[in-house]
């Protein structure tokens, strides 16, 4: 037995996301093994269903995190520093953590090409605030719009902009267009919300590139189905209060949301290791940084470019979460004295969800559109939710408020002044 096997050893787990979670609740199997998680919040959030989240058709907002802490050492708390020649994690609070591993899974926040200004008029959905933000903007726009006698201001306020037409805006397009046809059907006197305009924007040829083409073009064709306006080839210049300007085109909006870009924690950059443009760390086979095998950098925030098929993997759950396992596994086989092998990701295919009812499906072999593959997403995102109390009595809760179109959405967080009627969400 190796001389680090004979001593405890202590394992800085820096982020609880998928990856950062998954990789702790694997090393949990071994008594000799201490855990400390440091995470800014004290709960997990199910970032695939935080579109639910917009439009609240799905289970309660509490069930959309789990906390934390369950079998490790759970600080709340930020990353100052990395000092990584003496193993040590220096936290924003002025503590200390000295560790044998660590693994630095802090995801990745929203890029906008060299614009932060726009962040402000158009946020992106990463974490609960971030949804319950949005949302708050959407519902606010409606109830300025039911007050607004001016026309022309009123449909300003009825039109909703989405940036990006991946799977993040594909899903976000749904959400609102089910706020809009179903969720506040009955709520005002002077509006009619199925009057609002949601436009879903794309730079590019067409919306879900990573899709097949033919998949792609079965969403653009579900999405105009729910009257959703979907633009390809439409790159957005410029936003600002009250519009967006995209392919010389000026579209008044005071609500546009961010799905187009996104880049990785700052953190990564201070570890002086290679990066991409995106700014994650080019990591080794074995998930390591170059020159240090005991630090580890997964999911968003990791660039690797091993893959026998020669592509730099996409930053989607299914690869963090298998990530967070293998590295998992890897202590283990370092403090066992086995050898590592390298990282090999099992690619068991995509599925997007757009709207009630509707999801497309491309599972390697199988290609599934319209009812059939939103079964399936319902079944696969049920089956991997991380420490939710009972799969089982969630989906039957889930699925039972979305097809019978009983929650409500006129629920707004956060505060309101007379100034936010001016735009000022």
């Amino acid at each position: 037995m190796t001389e680090l096997a004979a001593q405890r050893t202590h394992v800085v787990v820096v982020g609880g996301g998928y990856a950062g979670t998954l990789a702790a609740n694997h090393l949990r199997q071994r008594r000799d093994i201490d855990i400390t998680m440091v995470n800014p919040r004290p709960v997990f959030v199910e970032r695939i269903r935080l579109h639910q989240l917009v439009a609240d058709t799905g289970v309660a907002t509490a069930d959309y995190a789990t906390l934390l802490g369950d079998g490790v050492r759970l600080m709340v708390d930020t990353v100052g520093h990395i000092a990584i020649a003496g193993r040590r994690v220096l936290l924003a609070s002025g503590a200390a953590l000295d560790y044998d591993y660590l693994v630095v899974a802090t995801g990745a926040r929203h890029s906008y090409f060299g614009n932060p200004e726009w962040e402000a008029w158009a946020p992106g959905l990463k974490t609960l605030e971030d949804a319950l933000e949005i949302r708050r903007r959407v519902l606010l726009a409606f109830e300025r719009a039911e007050r607004e006698p001016d026309p022309v201001a009123r449909q300003r306020h009825l039109t909703f902009v989405i940036v990006g037409g991946g799977p993040t805006g594909v899903e976000l397009a749904g959400a609102l267009a089910e706020i809009r046809r179903f969720a506040l059907k009955r709520d005002f006197r002077h509006i009619d919300p199925r009057d609002a305009t949601v436009m879903l924007l794309e730079g590019g040829p067409r919306i879900l590139p990573s899709y097949p083409p033919h998949l792609s073009q079965k969403a653009k064709e579900t999405l105009r189905s729910l009257g959703v306006d979907v633009r390809t080839e439409t790159l957005v210049t410029a936003i600002a209060a009250g519009e967006v300007n995209a392919a010389g085109w000026r579209i008044p909006t005071d609500t546009v949301i961010w799905a187009a870009g996104n880049q990785a924690s700052p953190l990564v950059r201070s570890l002086g290791c290679p990066t991409d443009r995106a700014g994650r760390a080019l990591v080794e086979p074995d998930c390591s940084i170059p020159g240090h095998r005991e630090l580890f950098v997964i999911g968003d925030a990791a660039a690797f470019t091993h893959d026998p098929d020669a592509k730099l993997l996409p930053g989607t759950s299914p690869v963090a979460m298998q990530q967070g396992r293998y590295v998992g596994d890897m202590i283990l086989a370092d403090v066992a004295d086995r050898t590592r092998r390298p990282f090999r990701y099992h690619d068991k295919g995509q599925l997007a969800v757009i709207g009630r009812g509707h999801a497309i499906a491309d599972l390697k072999r199988v290609k599934l559109t319209g009812l059939v593959g939103w079964l399936v997403w319902i079944f696969i995102h049920i089956f991997y939710l991380i420490g939710f109390r009972n799969r089982a009595v969630v989906m039957l809760e889930w699925a039972w408020s979305y097809l019978t179109f009983q929650r409500g959405a006129r629920l707004i967080t956060g505060t309101w002044s007379p100034a936010q009627d001016q735009g000022l969400a």
